[in-house]
Order: structure tokens, then sequence, then C-alpha cells
């Protein structure tokens, strides 16, 4: 397997010498920003037990709520693919955007214009600073994957996503991709 280094639009999926740990384990992460003062991201595959319409009354929305990760989970971020909707939107990658104004964003949901295919919301962030991704990944808690689905990413159904990355990185990996999640339960 090549081995990449972190950027923004990458992929990090979680090793799994990881097992345990509460916020990572089976992890895939988004990196939306990457460099030399730290790295952001959001776990793409955790979705919480909420949604949109538990955190904001105003909207009835039963779009779902990722745990994005650790930091600052009592604030909602969001990423998506439709900029010429969201203006202020940050170009992650490959068409993906990081956040923008949410008073649109709100609009667009009272009007019903965006769906899960198109923006996808998170509590909380993945953070590290400057050199803690770097030492985390020379520690193998990390594989940094390209992110081939480009924008659809947002929509991809999170159910087996890090169970398919184990199978498409192959060799040691194959065993992971079908052992339960605590494997103590074997």
């Amino acid at each position: 397997m090549t081995t990449l280094k972190p950027a923004k639009g990458l992929l990090l999926v979680a090793e799994p010498s990881i097992i345990g740990d509460v916020s990572f384990n089976r992890s895939v992460v988004l990196l939306a920003e990457h460099n030399e003062e730290g790295s952001v991201g959001f776990i793409l595959n955790k979705p919480l037990e909420y949604t949109l319409k538990d955190f904001i009354s105003e909207i009835d929305s039963t779009l779902p709520v990722y745990n994005g990760g650790p930091v600052e989970q009592d604030n909602l971020y969001f990423i998506h693919r439709i900029p010429e909707l969201i203006p202020d939107s940050i170009e992650i990658s490959s068409g993906i955007y990081w956040g923008g104004d949410f008073n649109s964003v709100m609009g667009l949901l009272l009007q019903n214009k965006i769906d899960e295919s198109q923006i996808r919301f998170f509590l909380g962030y993945s953070g590290w600073e400057s050199t803690q991704l770097d030492q985390e990944l020379q520690l193998n808690s990390w594989v940094v994957a390209p992110n081939d689905y480009k924008n659809e990413i947002i929509g991809k159904p999170y159910t087996n996503f890090w169970k398919e990355k184990m199978i498409e990185f192959g060799g040691d990996y194959l065993i992971w991709s079908n052992s339960p999640e605590n494997p103590a339960y074997n």
C-alpha cells in the first residue's frame, strides 16, 4: 500500500490497533485542513442518535447529525457540495466545502432545498496540534487514504465504510474487516 502524507481532502482511516479508543475506533475521518499549525477533520461514519431538529427547533429536518470528533462537541459544523447555494464556503478539495453562511443553510432547509446527499452535519470536530497527527501516524494509529469518492463522499452510507476500507487495503487488513468491534466478543 502506498504511504500518503496527510493533506486537505484525504481520509484518515483508523488502524485496527486503536481499538478501545472511544472517539476514533473504526473511524474514517475527512481531513478538512492540514498545515504546520495542525489538522482538522470530521469523522464521517459515526452518526449520533440525533437529527438536526433536535438542535435547531425552527427546522423540521430529520437530517442525521454525526459525531465529528471530540473537540468542541457543543458546536455544530457542516460540510457540503453546494457552494453556489451557501455563500462563504471554504473548499476542502474535490468539490467538498466546509461551512459557509448558516442563515443560507437555514433558509434552504426550511424550503426543503437540500438533502442528505448534499450536506452533512457534525457535533464537534477532530483536531490535532502541530505535530500530533504525524506522531500518531508514526505509531500506526492511522492510514492516510485518497478520497476516491470526491464530493459524493457527503452522501456516502456510513454503515460499512470502515470495513470497506479494510477490504480495499487488503493484506493483513482483511482479517479485521469481519472482526467484531470489540474483539473480546469473538
